[in-house]
């Protein structure tokens, strides 16, 4: 499953109609697939995105061999010395980190008249539908390398727009939650007080599924305390 996204990824993110969907590939991925597959054969299942292909927004920790740029030039070399919460969050449940989307470089907050997808270590991604369209941010990656199918879920964060925006322009589902209900440590935001991450996928159901692994109490996010007792780890029981 691994091989068949990356070898998307490098015929049309990196070649082809080069969409720039994706920042950096994780060069780890293999060796966590296969330690996954293992597991699965021998029956041990971590939980409900076990062997599952994920992409992070680029302004959200990984404690690997992948840098936290959030598109600046300035933190190309920055490495985290601590997973994300909710970095955490997906090894726990088994999911595969395999790369991280560009993004609005800081995440948007750079100018009022910026370019939506764009950032100096990134360049422009594209909107795979229509290649000149706009593909709205901050979280662009995110949202194209979902629509592009170049993995089936994807994290963005928002302040104001910046999931829900680019999932429209990209044909696919996101959520905003309420700040609070995923944590917000390790992620470089807008504003700190109104920014949340939150999950980007192809339907409702997945999109649903995946909210249910982020949540969760953070002690090093306060805002979450406030959620303790309001959170679900199955949304799919609210479709119909």
């Amino acid at each position: 499953v691994v091989q068949a996204y990356l070898d998307r990824i490098e015929e049309i993110d990196k070649n082809g109609p080069a969409i720039n969907s994706i920042i950096q590939v994780n060069p780890d991925v293999f060796q966590i697939a296969e330690e996954l597959d293992i597991e699965m054969s021998e029956g041990k299942i971590r939980g409900p995105l076990h062997g599952i292909p994920v992409v992070l927004k680029d302004n959200i920790d990984t404690y690997d061999k992948m840098a936290t740029t959030a598109g600046s030039r300035a933190l190309m070399n920055s490495f985290p010395l601590k997973d994300s919460y909710i970095a955490k969050q997906l090894r726990d449940a088994g999911a595969i980190i395999i790369g991280k989307a560009n993004l609005s470089e800081w995440a948007n907050f750079r100018g009022e008249l910026s370019t939506s997808g764009w950032s100096g270590v990134g360049g422009q991604t594209k909107n795979p539908y229509v290649l000149s369209r706009n593909p709205c941010g901050s979280s662009s990656g995110s949202a194209v390398a979902v629509s592009a199918n170049l993995t089936m879920l994807a994290i963005g964060t928002e302040t104001n727009g910046s999931i829900v925006c680019p999932s429209h322009s990209n044909g696919i589902v996101g959520i905003k939650p309420t700040v609070g209900l995923i944590s917000r440590s390790g992620i470089i935001p807008i504003s700190f007080t109104q920014d949340t991450p939150g999950p980007m996928a192809r339907t409702v159901r997945d999109a649903a599924i995946f909210l249910g692994v982020l949540v969760g109490v953070d002690s090093t996010d306060e805002k979450t305390l406030e959620s303790r007792g309001k959170f679900y780890s199955d949304y799919t029981e609210f479709l119909k």
